[in-house]
């Protein structure tokens, strides 16, 4: 089963997937509509700062067993039987937080949605883009991500080719595999710049 997986090394820290994400979960899915609706559409992908400075695109694993599931008080959490997907029934979520104190990785937030009941904060978090996936597209994040950081594809292949991208920087013959020219030198730039400011 295809997956979003996030190449970390690759982030330059953009935020274009949270605009995307913000915008595919938005009631019109169109840009320009998004920004005058109320609520707000907010991203359920979120980009944290790393020690250079360096990206993160930070979002849901789908966990399985999904510690937010077995924490949900009022059973709003459940799965997708086809995709593997986690979601959040807003009709069901009673906002105790419970969910959030038990994820792992810190990916639920709490606001006010437009497929919630009226003025009702509820949990919200990364779905996948479920609905792009029935169409036959790829969720909105990988889409604008040009870097590369973000991709869909089976974790089985994503897990190989990190296997022997380790396997071969740690054969004796092999050739170092310099990362792309402008990676190296964005990571240069800010351990640089991390240095003058912390002598």
């Amino acid at each position: 089963m295809k997956r979003v997986v996030v190449h970390p090394a690759r982030c330059v820290g953009c935020m274009q997937c949270m605009l995307a994400c913000a915008t595919a979960h938005s009631q019109s899915g169109a840009l320009f509509a998004a920004v005058r609706e109320s609520p707000p559409p907010r991203p359920r992908v979120h980009v944290g700062v790393g020690l250079y400075g360096e990206g993160f695109p930070n979002r849901c694993r789908h966990c399985d067993p999904a510690p937010c599931q077995l924490a949900c008080l009022p059973g709003a959490i459940s799965r997708d039987s086809g995709t593997g997907t986690v979601l959040i029934d807003p009709e069901r979520c009673i906002n105790c937080a419970s969910c959030a104190m038990a994820c792992p990785f810190g990916v639920i937030r709490y606001h006010a949605e437009h497929h919630a009941p009226l003025g009702k904060t509820v949990a919200v978090k990364c779905d996948n883009c479920l609905a792009r996936l029935r169409q036959g597209r790829i969720p909105a994040c990988v889409e604008v991500c040009k870097t590369g950081a973000l991709t869909f594809e089976e974790a089985d292949a994503a897990l190989k080719r990190q296997t022997d991208a380790v396997a071969r920087s740690v054969s004796r013959t092999a050739e170092e595999v310099p990362p792309a020219p402008g990676f190296a030198l964005l990571t240069a730039a800010r351990k640089s710049q991390l240095a003058l400011k912390n002598p």
